[in-house]
């Protein structure tokens, strides 16, 4: 671990609390010339560090992404957390290290994706300093059918991270985004390869894309009347560290729960377009309209087609109807 953030550990572990520059100088044994660079740098990352006379330095606040912020929040041990500025997309960065042979639990959260994917091959939205954009990397004992359940928790996961910090409401549009008032504030993309001889899977990368806060000067016009944010301003202190961490241990413990029952009722419970009439949609193209009568316990919408004939949806998307 470097200076840099050993300090910053430190001043978070003792957020509110003065530390002088003696004091983390001692603890860490380099020189008081060491703890000012790194006070430096950590200013230059952004964060905001107080610094009194006879009283030593104190960490104010900034949103600013860390591992050593995540990891401070984080209650599930065993995650290998690497956090970047920006990257190209978390998923790719995650499934080279897969093919490498990297352990499940490993985890790239980034501040910025330059060429983020969604689902169907779309781009992700991705700017700077306001979203959070994580993959965490599985390695299920399961078949492909395994890639779902992950999905499906992960929206789950998702919504109580984001509830627990912002006390408002958020639900899924079936069957892997989270809206908030209407519009989308988190996309989820689940991605996976496939063991040819077991007929399982050799991993999965999860991938999740949170709108934490509204980017400077607003959505581009062609996401306006679409995407959302959790906040429409920066908040408490280490916001999207806290969001990380939140999302992290609720998922991992969805995941791991030996109830899928359970995990069943809490996304039923949260799936706005149950008893909506929709749009069904495959490859961007309209092909039917119905209402959607029932959720499956393997998570297929059952729908009633607007013919009186009824069908089960497993893949492609809906889009709710006024």
């Amino acid at each position: 671990m470097s200076v840099k953030d050993a300090v910053l550990a430190d001043l978070l572990r003792r957020r509110g609390e003065y530390l002088s520059g003696e004091e983390l100088a001692g603890a860490l044994k380099v020189s008081r010339s060491a703890i000012w660079k790194a006070i430096g740098q950590l200013r230059e990352d952004g964060y905001r560090i107080e610094a009194v006379t006879n009283r030593g330095y104190c960490l104010a606040g900034g949103d600013v992404l860390s591992r050593e912020g995540i990891l401070a929040h984080l209650k599930t041990p065993g995650l290998d957390v690497e956090v970047y500025s920006s990257v190209s997309s978390t998923n790719t960065l995650l499934k080279a290290a897969a093919e490498n042979g990297a352990p499940e639990g490993s985890v790239i959260v980034a501040g910025e994706q330059t060429a983020g994917r969604g689902r169907l091959g779309r781009s992700f939205f991705s700017p700077p300093g306001t979203g959070l954009y994580l993959s965490l990397l599985l390695r299920p004992k399961e078949s492909a059918e395994a890639a779902l359940r992950i999905t499906t928790a992960a929206a789950v996961a998702v919504c109580e991270a984001i509830e627990a910090l912002s006390g408002r409401e958020a639900a899924i549009k079936w069957v892997n985004d989270v809206y908030m008032d209407g519009k989308k504030v988190c996309g989820i993309l689940t991605e996976a390869s496939l063991d040819l001889e077991s007929g399982g899977l050799h991993y999965a990368i999860l991938g999740i894309g949170v709108n934490a806060l509204t980017p400077e000067g607003g959505f581009p016009e062609e996401l306006r009347d679409i995407a959302g944010a959790v906040f429409e301003a920066e908040g408490e202190p280490e916001l999207r560290c806290r969001l990380a961490a939140g999302i992290l241990d609720r998922f991992l413990a969805c995941y791991r729960a030996e109830d899928p029952g359970a995990l069943l009722e809490r996304y039923r419970r949260r799936c706005f377009v149950l008893g909506r009439r929709v749009t069904v949609l495959s490859g961007g193209l309209a092909i039917g309209e119905g209402e959607v009568v029932g959720l499956e316990p393997d998570y297929r919408l059952r729908l009633r087609y607007d013919d009186g004939t009824e069908g089960l949806l497993q893949s492609g998307e809906v889009s709710v109807l006024p």
